[in-house]
């Protein structure tokens, strides 16, 4: 009876005992986008919907967002641990928040998307036509920012070009009432802004600062310095998956757009397969690309952009690129090739 006893009580004693796991713990992440979701965004719907998100042990909840800077200030506050944005706000956030310092860890835009957009009959066949002319944007809007070190690239004098402000949801029918000559916004963004007012495709113009002179980096996956010493490897998975992600986004577009619609259910599928064919030729498939992969890091290039912004937005002592900018956490070049 004893041994039976014993025997039972090593039975409840084995039973009681916490299971032991071997995989790795799952990261929960809070990630933040830089608007509502267009084309290019299906490279983390397709990552979820592809199982890539649960081999690499994450658990990505994704937001809209609503503006680059929008994004920044919710990473860099710890609401969000991952942000996709313009990166170029970063440089005086990071200027005057260096507690709270932003690090771009996959710049998936190798290019901006910052241009100058016009219609056809204002007398502009080429940026250096605006001189003379009018151009409008909101007041501090990015692209406007840029626009005289993009002027400088270009060969334009800036002192001979007037500016109109105007609120963002204006600008598109300002330029196409004639109230301005031309207009600064990211290209896709303007371009497919016409469309959708009614201006025919074939009669706007746009030329990219990054094609012009002003070879920018553009939106990309940024996350807190301080949360990144914590989360290295997670961030890292993060990483990988995005670029997997993107690389079946550019194989099978049409899944990653009905990954969105799902998601969406107002997304207009057939607008965005246009607007991503744009931005994937002119800010993700590029010659850097091509020959050294998604996300390489040119730190060349990483400081020309904090010395363009610091330039633009007033900030005096500007953070050293490599404070902001590291390719530490990206696959082997064999992996992000296309």
């Amino acid at each position: 009876m004893l041994r039976r006893h014993l025997l039972a009580a090593g039975a409840g004693a084995a039973l009681a005992l916490p299971t032991i796991r071997t995989a790795r713990a799952q990261s929960q992440l809070r990630f933040t986008l830089d608007w509502a979701l267009q084309g290019n965004h299906g490279m983390w719907a397709l990552a979820e919907d592809r199982g890539i998100y649960r081999r690499e042990n994450l658990s990505v909840r994704m937001d809209r967002g609503f503006g680059s800077g929008d994004a920044i200030v919710k990473v860099g506050s710890g609401a969000y641990d991952v942000g996709f944005a313009d990166f170029a706000g970063a440089v005086k956030f990071n200027a005057e928040n260096p507690q709270n310092r932003l690090v771009m860890i996959y710049p998936v835009f190798d290019r901006t998307a910052a241009a100058i957009v016009t219609l056809k009959g204002r007398g502009i066949e080429k940026p250096q036509d605006v001189v003379g002319k009018t151009l409008g944007a909101p007041e501090g809007e990015a692209s406007r920012m840029l626009f005289p070190a993009f002027a400088r690239a270009a060969g334009i004098d800036a002192s001979r070009v007037r500016w109109t402000s105007m609120a963002a949801n204006l600008r598109d029918t300002m330029l196409r009432t004639g109230q301005v000559d031309a207009v600064s916004g990211f290209l896709f963004t303007v371009h497919f802004n016409l469309v959708g007012i009614g201006v025919p495709e074939d009669q706007i113009l746009g030329w990219p600062f990054a094609e012009h002179g002003l070879d920018l980096y553009g939106n990309g996956v940024f996350v807190r310095a301080e949360w990144l010493e914590r989360n290295q490897e997670t961030a890292a998975r993060f990483v990988k998956a995005s670029v997997e992600g993107l690389k079946l986004l550019l194989n099978d577009t049409p899944a990653g757009l009905a990954a969105l619609k799902r998601r969406e259910p107002l997304f207009d599928e057939a607008l965005e397969a246009r607007r991503f064919a744009m931005t994937r030729d002119r800010c993700i498939i590029t010659p850097n690309s091509r020959a050294n992969g998604l996300g390489h890091l040119d730190m060349d290039r990483a400081r020309q952009l904090v010395q363009v912004n610091a330039e633009a937005l007033g900030v005096a002592n500007p953070p050293a690129a490599e404070t902001m900018f590291t390719d530490r956490y990206l696959p082997p070049k064999s992996e992000r090739m296309i």
